[in-house]
């Protein structure tokens, strides 16, 4: 309590945004979130209800909360109202706006954007000060869903990722007497029919607050409709209250099915799969469960999608195809999802058909890095081999056309370039397209199931996770590699995780414009904002 009321008192001394404190700002934070987290593993309710109302009502809260709608990819995104917070004086003004008391939601701005499938998938925009209210309750509900949440899920949580996912469906089938069937989960629109009841009934939260956003609407064509069912996607707070939703079915499996039933559930945000030790007890006891349990928040499984499946048969899950071959299972890149970043890339160079060579290294290079890295954790290495090969022709065409009266080898040395053992690199002097071959394949180790990113003992435990996956990123960026590793991964200015989320700036000790160099002694990597506020505060001194 003390800790909290001397975060506010000196919030009362804040002048502008670049005077918060952000060290001492998540620090406050962070422990009240803690103490949330312990009181929701005792079940002390009243104790959780209480410290709950002490994290939204502190301004130190609303700062983080406008700090993080105001970081994110969609800050330059309007709601309704047209309105973003792109200013430090709109940022502080607006810290002080985030209260309860006669708070009202505007409708959201409705979009919609494409899927993987070919269909499309509708997004509600809130407007900033309503992402910044749904922000701020997410701190104080977030404690209490990685408290409670199922052990194997892993989708929308912190420290937790895909690649856990698939770590864990690696755990349960791969071994001599794993199950050999397998439910493969499809939920029919889940985010936008969950039931408006039974989360006001059953969401640890301010119940008039959560109300009052469900029922908000959306607009479309300038037409307002109602909102009945779902949560909307777009909001900060929608996939931790998806997550309430669907926590407890793998503790419903377990509690209603015998041990030599071989159930095991693994669940990434509303996708998930069901293992079985026969197809019989999948159909008639595992199904029903699910349904049953759906039925009560309003869900239910898509008959066509949802499948049950022979391990030898094999099975896609969140990109990667999972198939067992006599006693090896095999987990490579599916072939919708090889494919969809193939066209991905060639799209690309048809919209770069006019490009230099060195805009078309800058803009595939992410491109591949990132698909690369995302399937590096699986056996994925002849994928990757057989892409190369395709990039590399379609880069041959890119550059054969560009040169209709050229002959191949002036082309080739134009273009393309030798370095040892290696030919046909597509490189510049100061630029090189990646391979997907040069991408190391790598074991990943899983999350443990019951660490807790609230709890103070596990602290230490996801540190070295984070410095294990953001050296995995940095690395071959020599010099972002070696500040994030001499700063420990944490920013100078606030003392908080600099992660690929937050992103990053490198920021230099002395500026050029007085003679600072770009020797590593100074530079520094920063937050965003952090970065801003060093430099907005050196301006006014």
């Amino acid at each position: 309590m003390d800790a909290i009321s001397s975060g506010d008192v000196a919030s009362t001394r804040w002048n502008d945004w670049h005077t918060i404190p952000w060290a001492e700002t998540f620090q406050h934070v962070g422990r009240l979130q803690a103490r949330i987290a312990k009181a929701a593993k005792n079940e002390q309710w009243r104790s959780v209800k209480r410290l709950q109302k002490l994290l939204v009502r502190s301004t130190t809260a609303r700062a983080v909360a406008v700090r993080r709608v105001t970081e994110n990819q969609g800050r330059k995104t309007p709601g309704v109202d047209g309105i973003t917070w792109s200013t430090p004086r709109e940022k502080r003004k607006a810290v002080s706006t985030l209260d309860s008391r006669g708070y009202r939601p505007k409708p959201l701005r409705r979009i919609h954007i494409p899927k993987a499938n070919g269909g499309k998938r509708p997004l509600g925009i809130p407007t900033m000060k309503d992402r910044a209210m749904q922000a701020l309750y997410w701190l104080a509900l977030d404690p209490i869903a990685e408290t409670h949440g199922d052990l194997n899920s892993y989708g929308f949580r912190s420290g937790r990722a895909t690649a856990d996912a698939i770590a864990q469906c690696h755990n349960a089938l791969s071994r001599e007497h794993s199950p050999e069937w397998v439910l493969e989960g499809d939920i029919k629109g889940c985010f936008d029919n969950i039931s408006h009841d039974w989360l006001v009934r059953n969401v640890p939260m301010d119940r008039h607050v959560l109300s009052k956003w469900l029922k908000a609407g959306f607009v479309e064509g300038h037409k307002l409709f109602p909102t009945d069912a779902g949560t909307p996607q777009g909001g900060p707070i929608s996939p931790c209250l998806a997550n309430l939703a669907l926590d407890g079915m793998e503790r419903l499996l377990k509690d209603n099915l015998p041990r030599r039933a071989k159930v095991n559930f693994i669940r990434y945000a509303d996708d998930f799969v069901v293992t079985g030790a026969s197809k019989e007890l999948l159909e008639t006891r595992v199904k029903p469960l699910i349904v049953g349990f759906l039925a009560e928040r309003g869900l239910m499984l898509s008959e066509s999608k949802t499948k049950i499946t022979h391990v030898t048969e094999g099975f896609d899950f969140l990109g990667w195809h999972v198939q067992k071959h006599k006693r090896f299972l095999r987990i490579v890149p599916s072939k919708r999802n090889a494919t969809a970043f193939y066209a991905k890339v060639s799209d690309r160079l048809r919209e770069l058909r006019g490009a230099r060579q060195d805009e078309v290294v800058f803009v595939l290079n992410p491109i591949i890095r990132g698909w690369g890295n995302y399937h590096r954790v699986v056996h994925s290495s002849r994928t990757f081999a057989k892409l190369d090969h395709l990039i590399t022709r379609a880069l041959w065409c890119w550059a054969t056309r560009r040169h209709p009266m050229k002959g191949k080898r002036w082309i080739k040395r134009r273009y393309f370039r030798s370095n040892g053992s290696r030919d046909w690199l597509f490189q510049t002097d100061v630029s090189c397209l990646t391979h997907l071959t040069s991408i190391p394949v790598v074991r990943h180790v899983k999350v443990r199931a019951d660490a807790n990113p609230y709890d103070p003992k596990d602290e230490g435990y996801f540190d070295e996770r984070l410095t294990r996956r953001m050296r995995s990123t940095l690395q071959g960026r020599r010099k972002l590699y070696w500040l994030w590793n001499k700063q420990q991964g944490n920013c100078p200015v606030c003392a908080a995780k600099i992660t690929k989320a937050t992103g990053w700036h490198v920021h230099h000790v002395v500026w050029r414009v007085y003679g600072g160099s770009d020797r590593l002694s100074n530079l520094q990597m920063l937050h965003p904002t952090c970065h801003a506020q060093l430099h907005a505060c050196a301006t006014e001194g």
